[in-house]
């Protein structure tokens, strides 16, 4: 199940063997599985979707940098 939240702090995720790539800041939609959390969002006209470990979210969450339940705009 999908649910809205906001990227408050730096969540990163990595493409492949590539670099961390940050989220950017806003609104989200994040839908989570025992394994791991899929993170979607937009910018601008542009449109981006990261799952990140399971244990990663729940640092996020934990450190405030996810906030589950707030805000619509600009989510996908």
């Amino acid at each position: 199940m999908t649910q809205h939240a906001s990227i408050e702090g730096c969540v990163q995720y990595r493409e492949g063997d590539g670099i961390n790539m940050t989220i950017r800041t806003g609104a989200c939609e994040i839908a989570v599985t025992e394994l791991d959390a899929t993170i979607s969002w937009t910018d601008g006209e542009t449109r981006g979707s990261a799952a990140i470990p399971i244990s990663n979210f729940k640092q996020h969450l934990a450190t405030g940098a996810i906030v589950m339940g707030t805000g619509n705009d600009g989510a996908t």
